[in-house]
């Protein structure tokens, strides 16, 4: 029997309101590819990245345009050349690394040759808002051992310190990683690290807008950036060097867990370190990215924690999210 591929859209309602420079968001669209091989389904899910004219309707299309060369047993290097990198691509290639471990019987993780997995540490977002809302967001969750606090908002980049500084306070405890959203391409960065350095932030994403990596050209920074919205897959990597100490590598923008992985090694020949992101998405599009964590410094992996997750999603205790579960993917 030929596989068969099978995609749709599920809309997944956000807890509350997520916030970001760009706007909030009440709930996400996902895209899912299902593939069939006589018993097995293997089954994968992607995000559609906005900020570069995605969507889920645009991933399902693309999706549903593959059937033909799943069925003809197309492979994940396959995808790598025939599709470009995006949700439709992620969802696809994570349906292939599910469909071949149920089939084989072997994990996922195990194929990778990595040791058993055991619960990361992740970061939890703190939304963008003002000082006094992100202040009580912190304290809500105090206890957890890593936040990641979206910035951006009003005040430019001494706006975004008292952001900081409002939730150092609330949870003084908590290492902290800041994202800009690429909102600062005006700022002194070397100023706004060097405040941000004594309130205990340990890394800053994304201060200046892609493709304006340029202007990080000279700037001395007390605290290391990571490049997210200006790495998208190895083929980023050469505009990073000498400007970025970390990635953010997200399995929707690298188009797969094939990719990412990929994208690991390349970055690691390169002296990067590594932080492993998500989308808002369910622990079904979580569940790849966490062999990529696996070989990272940081884990941003808090998506199922800010929708409606799906049931049997990954379990989450204190500031650790643990293994994705086979019954779920891989």
């Amino acid at each position: 029997m030929s596989r068969q591929l099978a995609a749709r859209i599920d809309r997944l309602p956000v807890r509350g309101a997520f916030t970001i420079a760009r706007g909030a968001k009440t709930h996400v669209d996902v895209v899912v590819a299902e593939v069939r091989d006589g018993d097995a389904i293997g089954r994968g899910e992607g995000t559609a990245i906005y900020y570069l004219g995605d969507s889920a309707d645009a991933a399902l299309a693309l999706l549903q345009a593959q059937t033909d060369a799943v069925a003809a047993g197309a492979t994940r290097a396959d995808l790598l050349t025939t599709m470009p990198a995006g949700a439709a691509r992620n969802a696809l290639d994570a349906a292939l690394w599910d469909l071949e471990a149920k089939q084989s019987g072997v994990r996922v993780w195990q194929r990778l040759g990595l040791p058993a997995p055991q619960p990361l540490l992740t970061a939890y977002t703190i939304s963008l808002g003002e000082p006094g809302a992100m202040a009580a967001a912190a304290a809500a969750v105090r206890g957890r051992e890593l936040l990641k606090i979206k910035l951006g908002g009003d005040g430019g980049w001494r706006g975004d310190v008292e952001r900081v500084a409002a939730v150092h306070r609330a949870a003084p405890d908590a290492r902290l990683i800041v994202d800009a959203n690429e909102a600062w391409g005006d700022a002194d960065i070397g100023a706004a690290a060097a405040a941000l350095a004594p309130l205990g932030v340990e890394l800053i994403e994304q201060p200046v807008p892609a493709g304006r990596d340029d202007l990080l050209d000279g700037v001395v920074s007390a605290v290391p950036l990571a490049a997210d919205e200006s790495c998208q897959t190895r083929a980023s990597l050469d505009a990073i060097v000498g400007r970025y100490r970390f990635i953010n590598i997200k399995l929707d923008k690298a188009g797969g867990l094939t990719e990412a992985l990929a994208l690991v090694h390349a970055a690691r020949a390169r002296g990067l370190g590594v932080m492993t992101g998500c989308m808002l998405c369910s622990s079904l599009g979580v569940a790849p990215a966490f062999y990529v964590a696996m070989q990272g410094e940081y884990a941003d992996l808090d998506g199922p924690l800010l929708i409606e997750d799906r049931a049997g999603g990954l379990r989450v205790e204190h500031s650790d999210v643990w293994p994705p579960d086979a019954g779920l993917w891989g």
